[in-house]
This record gives C-alpha cells, structure tokens and sequence, in this order.
C-alpha cells in the first residue's frame, strides 16, 4: 500500500511530496554557492545521492508518518528547496530542518516553510518538542529558527561538528 503523502499550502509557497522527478532540480540547487556551507559535508553530492536522500524520504514517511516536503513557488511552480522533519536516531527527537537554493535566501520563504513544519508536528502527530541544530556560524538560520519560535538550549558536538541545538516545546506544561 502506498502511504498518500500530504502536502501544506502557505500565502506563497506549496510543501509536497519529494518525487524522484526531482533530483536534477535538487542536484542543481546543492551546486548553488554557499547552500551546504554550514552542513557536515560542504561538498555537494552526487545526482544518485540526490535520488537517494528522495528515495529515503519515502521510506521516512512510511516508518515515521513525517518527513521533508519539496518547497515549491506558488507564483511559478519552481522547487527551489525542501523543508520539513527529520527524525533524527543519534538524538531520539525531530528535528526541523531547510534548505533553500540561494537566491532565495532572505525573503522569508525559510520561515515560512519551517513554521507550517513545526505546526504539522504540532497539530498533526502531537510532537512533544521539535529540535532544530545550525551551525553557530549560520545566523541567518538561526534567526529563521527563532521567528519559527524555538529557544536556543545548548552546544553539543554531533556529526563531527559544533551546533547549536534549538527546541520548540510544543504542549508545554503548566505551572
């Protein structure tokens, strides 16, 4: 049975489903400068890599009923990223995460992509807290973390690499 995916609307962008249709359009936006400066692996990988992390979004989706979407413009039906939730096994939560093609930067479709994410995760699986880890480097992302309402917690060291772990409490408790 195949698992029919969701998709988000926003005032200008659509979530959907990753096709494998895609990857040359993500192979091309990796290429992009500056796009995986602050990932574990600067170096963008290969177009059968691309296939693969599409591939293992499906299988995300099925084992854990969320994953990352394809960001598309509304205005022209151009993908010009992808943004949704990781569940992430070294630290046993969700994280958010994006990655848009850099001309795209700067214009708020990051945090508008992040925020429907984090409210999916809210209102549809019922997440206790979501997590998102940026580079301490990364202020743009950082500062799209924080307008997606998630307070910095801590450093830590993961993937061979400093982060800062951010976290979204999303049915805090009362006191």
């Amino acid at each position: 049975m195949i698992l029919q995916l969701p998709s988000i609307h926003t005032a200008r962008l659509t979530l959907r489903p990753l096709l494998l249709e895609d990857a040359a359009a993500l192979h091309l936006i990796y290429q992009s400068e500056c796009v995986l400066q602050y990932f574990p692996n600067p170096v963008p990988p290969p177009l059968e890599k691309v296939q693969g992390f599409i591939t293992g979004q499906q299988v995300h989706w099925e084992k854990y009923g969320y994953g990352n979407w394809a960001v598309v413009l509304d205005n022209d039906g151009r993908i010009i990223g992808w943004a949704g939730l990781q569940y992430l096994p070294e630290l046993s939560e969700t994280e958010v995460g994006f990655l848009l093609d850099h001309p795209f930067w700067g214009r708020g479709y990051a945090t508008e992509a992040g925020r429907v994410s984090v409210q999916f995760g809210l209102e549809r699986l019922n997440l206790d807290h979501i997590i998102a880890l940026v580079h301490p480097d990364n202020l743009a992302s950082r500062r799209v973390i924080e307008k997606c309402g998630m307070t910095w917690i801590e450093s830590i060291s993961l993937w061979g690499i400093n982060l800062l772990r951010y976290k979204f409490n999303c049915n805090p408790i009362s006191s």
